[in-house]
């Protein structure tokens, strides 16, 4: 029996520059190469829909995926990462703690972020409402680490927590079963050889 996955791929490395917002940042040539590596991966033959959130990286990565798979992109706006917009760039040391208070502290908009809570449900939302449309084949969304992370304690049964995010660097995905929303595997590397199929 075919059993049709759902996978969530956060976009890899980024050309990160402080005068540009953080939406509008590009893909890195790395996280290019390494999402070029990945295009034609057994483990995306099945993929029959491509959804993107409508940030610059996330569809670079998705539109190089679609290429070679011959599909076209879905941009869902309300996908983006969560809005950190009140703080704008801040550099990795900063960054990492209010990271951390983001997902420590769900309810509270730290720093004027929005709320764990409410990007956990605003993703949510965008997910299921592609999933039941119940078209055949696998799903690929295409994102963001803490959004990608907050569907993944959705998924899980698991509380908000940092301990579930994805490792440093970006770049990677974890999978579940559409029937059932039953987790496959957690965080892997996008380039780790190692996926489940669809069976």
């Amino acid at each position: 029996m075919t059993v049709d996955i759902v996978r969530y791929l956060t976009h890899p490395q980024v050309q990160i520059d402080p005068a540009v917002p953080v939406p509008q940042w590009s893909l890195s040539p790395v996280g290019r190469a390494r999402t070029e590596a990945i295009a034609n991966a057994p483990w995306l033959a099945r993929t029959t829909q491509i959804i993107c959130s409508g940030e610059r990286k996330a569809i670079e990565t998705a539109e190089i995926i679609a290429d070679r798979l011959g599909l076209v992109i879905e941009i869902r706006e309300a996908m983006h990462e969560n809005d950190r917009s009140a703080t704008g760039f801040l550099q990795p040391a900063e960054f990492e703690d209010v990271a951390n208070r983001f997902f420590a502290e769900p309810h509270l908009g730290v720093r004027g972020w929005e709320r764990a809570i409410d990007a956990q449900a605003r993703i949510v939302g965008e997910a299921e409402a592609v999933l039941t449309r119940n078209r055949p084949g696998d799903v690929l969304f295409v994102g963001h680490g803490a959004v990608g992370t907050l569907l993944f304690c959705h998924i899980a049964g698991r509380p908000i927590d940092r301990v579930h995010d994805q490792p440093a660097g970006g770049g990677h995905v974890f999978a579940f079963a559409r029937e059932g929303r039953q987790v496959l595997h957690g965080w892997r590397r996008m380039n780790d050889p190692v996926q489940p199929s669809s069976r």
